[in-house]
């Protein structure tokens, strides 16, 4: 069965899919192509005849990565290309019945993955909530977060946020034609995980996006993350060097192979040259972004946004794990390393961690100790700081920890970053994914409940209700946190007295690399 559904620019043809009507290779905007390279997403032009959208449109330019294989995935090869800004629907009717929308933002440490990957197929959430469920891509990398207007005198526009700034245009898509596909443009929900989560966050502070969003849930993400403009200028001033040029013309005519290959030999030397791990991101411009989005937050910027924010418990461990030098630490290593963060107080925050460790039944070795920490420091610490900033705007803030450990490795990733997204999707024994997310009874009573979660919190705003426990908003008071494990339930102020110890940390070592 053909679906047809007519948009601002024009009639699109979607299928019809074990009841849903699925849209898949959607324009939100134009081919970022050409002299459009670098520049703010502009509008797609109309077309005449209806547009197939059948079958999904290009993922952005990106290198391979050693964890493309762990979530599941398809045997062909997903096509690339710099014209990507294309979307995703899903949706149970073209009818009027106003449905809540949840719009998806992929993560990647802002160089890899697609709103097309078959994790976040979108039936699940779209059949078992009566959502219109709404996947994009967005620019990534030297395309879409590097910022060139210093590094170039102007010539080049770039302020590093033109990724940021596609998902904005995304939005402005939703808002103008969601109705069409039975959804509502006045309830919509933003998620997202990783880079995707630290999108969410940076979302919340933008003034471009105001009003396109009524709800979030940052995943494993929050407010911290974004260079400051000396950051991205150093970046960018590395990158033009290994590409051997700084002229403009240049560098407008490089190819997409090029920009990614400087990609992963910027990667090689971050580290040497005293450059963020993550040297890709958002950058504070004064403009896009006026200031790193948690001060944003704690203005205002999100009031009225109800919010959900959290992270896995064990973060961490999907990097370490696969690292033997970080597996193999050293003591001395891990001093040098948390003394960083914190200062003179290095030796005892380490040696509090080893104690909390200790006592949870956890492994205490340097390479463990670390992993704890770097845990909290992107992920954990800034969700909580999230909340505790949204919580004088808006009651209706929520916290979680997702504590379901993955199988794989025989347990050594644990309950590590993205292990929660499987279950979010429904996806989690799909395509292969079982070995990394699990499966059986078990595995599928989590989906239920954390899918459920999800889709009460696009309709209503309120994660709780159902058969599970009561889920109390987050303050600063009791700290109410849904612990999604084998038996979900609330804990009060998990991990106290670990979080104490960040009290006073500089807000620069939080959130980013």
């Amino acid at each position: 069965m053909v679906a047809m559904v007519v948009t601002d620019k024009g009639e699109i043809r979607g299928s019809e899919e074990d009841g849903l009507l699925v849209f898949r290779g959607v324009p939100y905007a134009a081919a970022p192509t050409g002299e459009l390279r670098w520049q703010p997403p502009q509008p797609h032009p109309p077309w005449d005849e209806a547009l197939e959208a059948t079958g999904f449109g290009n993922q952005a330019p990106q290198n391979a990565s050693p964890i493309d294989g762990l979530f599941g995935g398809s045997a062909e090869p997903a096509a690339q290309g710099e014209d990507c800004l294309f979307l995703n629907v899903w949706t149970p009717g073209t009818n009027n019945a106003e449905r809540p929308v949840m719009f998806w933002i992929h993560g990647g440490a802002f160089t890899i993955g697609a709103g097309s990957q078959p994790l976040y197929d979108g039936q699940y959430l779209a059949r078992d909530g009566d959502v219109v469920v709404v996947t994009i891509n967005y620019r990534m990398g030297a395309l879409g977060f590097l910022n060139l207007k210093e590094a170039t005198g102007g010539k080049i526009g770039a302020t590093g946020n033109e990724g940021l700034l596609d998902q904005v245009a995304a939005l402005e898509w939703v808002r103008d034609n969601i109705a069409a596909f039975g959804g509502d443009p006045t309830n919509v929900t933003i998620f997202g995980e990783s880079a995707g989560g630290m999108s969410v966050g940076c979302l919340l502070a933008m003034p471009s996006a105001e009003g396109l969003f009524h709800k979030a849930i940052p995943q494993s993400g929050a407010c911290h993350t974004a260079l400051s403009k000396s950051e991205a200028l150093r970046v960018a001033e590395t990158v033009m060097e290994l590409l051997e040029t700084d002229d403009p013309d240049a560098l407008m005519e490089l190819s997409e192979a090029a920009l990614t290959e400087v990609q992963t030999k910027l990667s090689a030397i971050a580290s040497e040259r005293g450059l963020p791990g993550m040297s890709f991101q958002p950058v504070i411009d004064g403009d896009v972004l006026p200031t790193i989005p948690i001060e944003r937050i704690r203005a205002g910027s999100a009031a009225g946004i109800a919010i959900m924010a959290g992270c896995t418990t064990e973060e961490w461990k999907l990097f370490s794990a696969l690292d033997p030098l970080a597996t193999n630490m050293s003591e001395d290593a891990l001093t040098e390393a948390i003394s960083d963060i914190f200062g003179d107080s290095a030796a005892d925050v380490i040696g509090s961690y080893r104690s909390w460790l200790a006592d949870s039944g956890k492994g205490i070795g340097p390479g463990d100790v670390s992993a704890e920490i770097m845990t909290d420091r992107v992920f954990w610490v800034p969700a909580m700081a999230l909340l505790e900033a949204q919580r004088a705007h808006d009651a209706r803030t929520y916290g979680y920890l997702f504590d379901w450990k993955s199988p794989l490795m025989g347990g050594a990733m644990g309950a590590c970053h993205a292990v929660e997204l499987g279950f979010v999707w429904g996806t989690y024994d799909k395509n292969g994914a079982g070995s990394f997310f699990g499966e059986g009874p078990a595995a599928d009573a989590l989906s239920d409940f954390t899918r459920a979660a999800w889709i009460r919190f696009a309709h209503t705003g309120h994660p709780g209700g159902g058969s599970g426990p009561a889920w109390p908003s987050y303050d600063a008071e009791s700290r109410a946190t849904m612990v999604f494990s084998n038996s979900p339930d609330v804990v009060t102020d998990p991990a106290d007295s670990i979080r104490e110890l960040w009290t006073g940390v500089p807000e620069s070592k939080l959130g980013t690399l």
